[in-house]
């Protein structure tokens, strides 16, 4: 008896998670991309002409597991993101299979009576505006709660995201001291959004621990520490008639505690990011204008450090300066006579001003003009603080509604921060781009 319960428990449970799983609907989209670039040179010198130019693609599969009204596995992949060349079977060794299918989301998302819930790896620091944002980065594992506040235009969120992971698991191949407890990177956040009639605003706390740094060599330069970093970060949306206005400052502050026996070399955090940006239609021609700033540390050795935040990954004001596509993804650094970067990715250690105007003469184009201009906040000793200056011209045009052609120019006009300490003269650089995009 025993025996044919089992049986029609067991058949009881098939039949259960079958209808579940013929109950599951799929909702896809993607993107691919495909772009040519010309980079006159990947060094400001006088002394070498390396320019550079090549053919890349991304095809981003986004695939959405519904299992309910309320209930989603909401996965991402990268498929083929690489330069155009000779392709091959690949070996685990070069990270070629890298190039052909990398999954960076997988998280479940559940709507419950008391919340949203989402678990696993996901879009990592993706708060307010595009400023500080990171969700064209490295995803991480997190847990996040978002619920709304009844009866009121509230809504309020926790994360938990696990940033590094040092304990010893069968995929760790970090040998030594790493492998001891505590020497993970945690980071805990919680914030709320306040929505109104044309817009909204929000205020985030962040805290980070870091300790993944505790069992590192000393060198002349550096001792193994803790990091211990509290974050504020307030946001604005607003329209105001033709006028959008968007803004964000980001406050960070606290400890970067060197291990004993080397405590003379505490440091305290003091660090600062602020970005406003407005743009305005009237009918065909539009206008805008942005103004950025990340504080810098001329001094790394000091007993404050100034220099712990930057524009984030999402930010990509010009074709040359501040872009992280170009400068993290395919390029590289700029070479220059300088030991520092000044306009490499990330915006760090800079003030920056952009205007711009566009055009859509037709609905299917719009051309864009802008001119830009950036300086270091704080130059290192003997070094000029001018970054450069920047002009870009694009125009797009949607072939059909998922399909758009992008032709870009851009002449960034080198700055004497490249010089270093000398007096070398740096050169000129420009880059052309044209990309084809196509979402569905």
């Amino acid at each position: 008896m025993k025996r044919i319960w089992l049986v029609l428990l067991s058949l009881g449970l098939v039949m259960a998670f079958s209808v579940s799983a013929l109950a599951v609907e799929l909702k896809s989209s993607a993107e691919y991309y495909a772009a040519g670039m010309l980079l006159r040179s990947v060094n400001v010198t006088n002394e070498n002409d390396a320019g550079t130019h090549f053919f890349y693609q991304r095809f981003r599969l986004g695939n959405d597991f519904i299992v309910s009204p309320c209930l989603k596995l909401v996965t991402r992949a990268d498929i083929m993101e690489r330069t155009w060349e000779p392709d091959s079977e690949g070996n685990y060794d070069t990270g070629s299979y890298d190039r052909n299918i990398d999954w960076d989301i997988v998280y479940i998302d559940y709507t419950s009576p008391i919340g949203l819930f989402q678990v696993g790896y996901m879009p990592d620091y993706v708060w307010g505006n595009i400023w500080s944002n990171r969700s064209t980065g490295p995803t991480s594992g997190q847990i996040k709660y978002i619920v709304p506040i009844p009866n009121t235009p509230v809504t309020l969120e926790a994360v938990y995201a696990k940033e590094g992971e040092n304990s010893y698991f069968i995929d760790n191949t970090t040998t030594g001291s790493a492998l001891v407890a505590d020497r993970d990177y945690d980071s805990y956040r919680a914030g709320g959004v306040f929505s109104f009639k044309g817009g909204e605003a929000g205020l985030l706390f962040i805290y980070n621990r870091d300790a993944s740094h505790r069992g590192d060599a000393p060198t002349l330069t550096s001792v193994p520490y803790l990091l211990k970093a509290w974050s504020i970060d307030p946001y604005f949306k607003a329209k105001i008639g033709p006028v959008a206005l968007q803004g964000e400052a980001v406050y960070q502050f606290g400890k970067i505690q060197a291990e004993d026996p080397y405590g003379d070399y505490d440091q305290d955090i003091n660090s600062l990011s602020a970005w406003l940006n407005a743009d305005a239609n009237f009918g065909m021609i539009g206008v805008g204008g942005s103004l950025a700033y990340v504080s810098g540390d001329d001094d790394a050795t000091d007993d404050e450090r100034n220099d712990t935040l930057s524009g984030g990954r999402d930010w990509d004001p010009c074709l040359i300066m501040f872009n992280n596509t170009t400068m993290n993804s395919w390029v590289g650094p700029l070479a220059s006579y300088t030991a520092t970067s000044g306009i490499d990715g990330e915006m760090r250690n800079a003030i920056f001003g952009q205007l711009r105007a566009s055009i859509t003469p037709v609905p299917e184009f719009t051309g864009l003009m802008s001119v830009s201009y950036a300086q270091a906040d704080k130059a290192p000793k003997g070094y000029e603080d001018d970054y450069g200056m920047e002009v870009d011209i694009t125009g797009t045009y949607k072939i059909t509604n998922n399909l758009s052609y992008m032709l870009g120019f851009g002449y960034f006009l080198t700055g004497d921060y490249y010089k270093g300490t000398g007096d070398e003269d740096v050169e000129d650089d420009y880059i052309i781009l044209n990309k084809l995009t196509l979402n569905f």
